[in-house]
Order: C-alpha cells, then structure tokens, then sequence
C-alpha cells in the first residue's frame, strides 16, 4: 500500500435514480469557477509534446483536496505536462464537477467517492474512471461539549451531517445502527436527530445552538473546534489500519481513450506532489493555505489549519476496499439499492507510476476495469 504519512472520506455511495446527485464530503455549494493564475512551471520551447494540447482539471478549495492543491501551486503537475497547458476548475460540490466531466468540459478531476459512485452507476459505468487516490481522513464528529460529554450522550441530540446520503451520513447512519440505536434515512428521525447540513452554515448553526454537534469533514470539523465544541471521535478509529478513501482522482473514459499519455502524465505529477508534501509538510501546508486564500480571499486562521492538516492522509492508494465496504453500508442503510461497481476502477497508469518510482503497486479489490 502506498500512502504519504499523515497531514491533514468517505464512505463511497451509490444513489439510485430516486435519489439526487450527491455533494462530495468536502463540498460547499454548488458553482465553479475557472483559475487564471499562472502555472509555476518553466515550460522550455523544446517541451515534451504529448497528445492533447491541453488538460482541464477540477478539484475543490478544501484540504482534503490537498494534492490539487499544492500540485498546482508549485507547479509540480504542470512540469510533468510538458507542452500540454493546465486549464484548472475549482468547484465547490461533486454534482457539479461530474456535470462538467459528462458534459466535456473537465477532463481529469479531484472528486469524493459518493458522487464518482453515483455517477458511474446512473451511466451504467460509461462515463468516468477512478484512476487514484488522493486522501485518507479528515472527518470527525465534534459536540458542543456543555451537552455531550460521552457517545451515549448522542441518544436525543440534534447532529448534523452535510447532506442526506452523503458519505458522513451514511457513515454517521451506519454507526447509530451499530449502536442498536434506529433512525429513518430518509427524514434523519429517530433516536438521534440528523440534521443535513451544509458545510458552510454548520459552523453558524452550531454557535447558535440549533445543533449540538456534527460528523463533518476538514476544515469544518477545525472550524466547530474554534468555535468551542470538542472532537468526541474521529472517524479513522474506525477503521482497520485507520484509513479510508475521502478523495479519488476520476476520468472522463473518453480522455483516458484518447489521451493515456496526458493522464499518465498528471498521475506522476501527483505522486511527485505527495511525495514532495510528505518531505516538506510545512511547506505544503503554507503551499496549500496560499492557493486557499487565491480561491477564497483569504487563509484559513492557524487555528483551524494547523490542527486540521495532521488529521488528512495524503495517498496514492485509492483505498478501494474501504470504498467497497462505504457503499454496503449505504445499501445496509436502504438509501441505495445494491450497486454494480465493477469497472469503476483503471489503476494501470498509476502502477506503472508508482513502480517507475520504485513504490508499491495498488489493489483495486476486484472493482477494475476488465
């Protein structure tokens, strides 16, 4: 298994057509936007030439997405590209980035699990690949600690989770029931209250007391800390070994058919990044903050990045068992019927990455393309 050490999830799922596109673990909101900044890298007029002039990738401004992020910042994927421009897309949720993949406009992208099942699933397995991972971790569920004090004290609270369906919420879903505890999937009812939340409004409605907690990503989980709740678990504990996937890299199939060279290319430029995050965490972490703080205006405040950082794995393995078993529980659940996913997987080009640079080959648990 290949994976960087720890820096700064998800549990994979497959709605059926009665249920919408889900928003990745990470999202907030729904828009994209296109990144003008300049490439860091020196492109030298002899460039290797590869097959496609350019290469068009999305990822989301959040840490988990920190290989896009640093990999753009300092030029590392451009360098491998060569001749072949970057045209990078920041979104803020996985409906719309599967939108632009199946539309023609992205090519490559950062993505969560849930909506590169849902997706792959809903076109019976034409229209996208996972070709990566990208990281590990990064949820937690953070109380207000005046009201909870132990995981018993859940029973009768108001917790939030992202969106129904969603990998936190089939997560946190999954762990009631592991408790004997019962809530209907579909209104959050029952012994615990599940809130759906957005993201970027947990935080507020955690101040103003309207929940009492929530099973929320990096950097919301940090956020709520800041904000006076307390980390009463961190989703990793349950897990064997203590990882799980939270971010993949996807492909348009078209792209991968057309143009293996370019996607070989990228997926060296992010092991290359991984590598480089796990010798100078620092500066990645200032690297990541700062192309934060071009996306949004401004960084994130030390006290929510510096402890959300150490909490993400950063990895090359899609963790692809663990993705397996996030979308049984959804089943388990009743919010999807059982899925096809073979097929969802292509991890050729990364093994052949990974073994140019000396490191491990990656599974596919028996989901790769045939």
């Amino acid at each position: 298994m290949s994976a960087a050490r720890p820096l700064t999830t998800l549990r994979a799922i497959a709605l059926t057509a009665a249920l919408p596109l889900l928003l990745t673990a990470c999202g907030y909101g729904s828009d994209a936007k296109k990144d003008d900044a300049p490439a860091k890298a020196n492109v030298a007029a002899d460039a290797k030439k590869l097959s496609a002039s350019e290469v068009r990738i999305g990822y989301f401004p959040n840490l988990t997405h920190a290989t896009a992020l640093v990999g753009l910042q300092e030029g590392l994927i451009a360098k491998e590209l060569g001749a072949t421009t970057i045209k990078p897309q920041s979104f803020n949720a996985g409906p719309s980035e599967i939108e632009a993949l199946n539309g023609g406009s992205l090519d490559i992208g950062f993505i969560g699990p849930s909506p590169s099942i849902n997706a792959y699933v809903k076109s019976k397995g034409s229209n996208l690949r996972i070709i990566s991972g990208s990281a590990s971790g990064g949820v937690k569920l953070v109380v207000n600690p005046a009201k909870i004090k132990t995981l018993d004290d859940l029973k009768g609270k108001k917790i939030a989770t992202p969106q129904k369906g969603n990998t936190q919420d089939v997560a946190f879903l999954n762990w009631i029931a592991e408790k004997g505890w019962t809530v209907d999937p579909e209104s959050g009812k029952g012994d615990v209250s599940v809130v759906r939340t957005d993201n970027k409004v947990t935080p507020d409605a955690f101040k103003q007391g309207s929940i009492d907690g929530a099973w929320v990503p990096e950097p919301t989980a940090s956020k709520l800390v800041a904000d006076g709740g307390a980390v009463l678990l961190d989703e990793t504990t349950l897990w064997p070994d203590k990882k799980f996937v939270i971010t993949n890299i996807i492909v348009s199939q078209k792209f991968l058919t057309e143009h293996p060279d370019v996607v070989e290319a990228v997926l060296t430029g992010t092991v290359k990044t991984n590598a480089w995050i796990n010798a100078n965490p620092d500066k990645a972490k200032a690297s990541a903050n700062a192309k934060l703080a071009a996306e949004g205006g401004k960084p994130l405040d030390a006290k929510v990045i510096d402890p959300a950082w150490p909490s993400i794995l950063l990895t090359n393995d899609p963790l692809a068992a663990t993705l397996k078993t996030q979308s049984e529980w959804a089943v388990k659940a009743k919010l999807i019927e059982q899925p096809d996913l073979g097929g969802i997987y292509d991890l050729k080009l990364l093994n052949k990455v990974l073994k140019a640079a000396g490191q491990p080959e990656v599974s596919d648990a028996g989901l790769g393309a045939k």
